[in-house]
């Protein structure tokens, strides 16, 4: 067994991996109908949980009025949820739902450290390890398809 050898099969290992994840990573987003506008603001949340709508619409560069607007739709979606800002009665702060981090998470869930120029500084025996890894994981994604 060589090298290239154990390389070529995490590589068809990362494809199907990537074929059974894609329900995974659209479903949440297909399910939300969300805008590259709104999968933003959700993105910048769950990096930045407990921000304002007056504190997003200063970052995207919008009036408040939009940026209510777009809160709103994804309150609607259950992505994110108002919550009084302990101290201040009439602030309210955002925070995403379980549901908002999960689609965050599922679309950034991408795999770019499997890439070949990082399996290149691999040793065999870690492409070995690797592979024996990916084989469960896709042994568990074929598992849970089942269900």
């Amino acid at each position: 067994m060589n090298r290239d050898d154990v390389q070529q099969r995490i590589e068809t290992l990362t494809v199907a991996i990537t074929v059974r994840s894609i329900p995974r990573i659209v479903g949440s987003l297909l399910r939300t109908k969300l805008t590259i506008q709104q999968l933003k603001i959700l993105t910048s949340l769950v990096v930045a949980d407990g921000l304002t709508v007056s504190a997003l619409a200063r970052d995207f560069d919008v009036s408040v009025a939009t940026m209510s607007k777009l809160v709103d739709r994804l309150a609607l979606q259950g992505l994110v949820e108002r919550r009084t800002v302990e101290g201040d009665q009439r602030s309210r702060a955002l925070r995403p739902t379980d549901l908002g981090r999960s689609v965050v998470g599922e679309l950034l869930g991408a795999r770019p450290e499997l890439g070949d120029d990082v399996l290149a500084g691999l040793s065999l025996a870690e492409l070995q390890a690797l592979e024996v890894g990916m084989r469960a994981i896709n042994r568990e994604l074929q598992h849970l398809d089942r269900r």
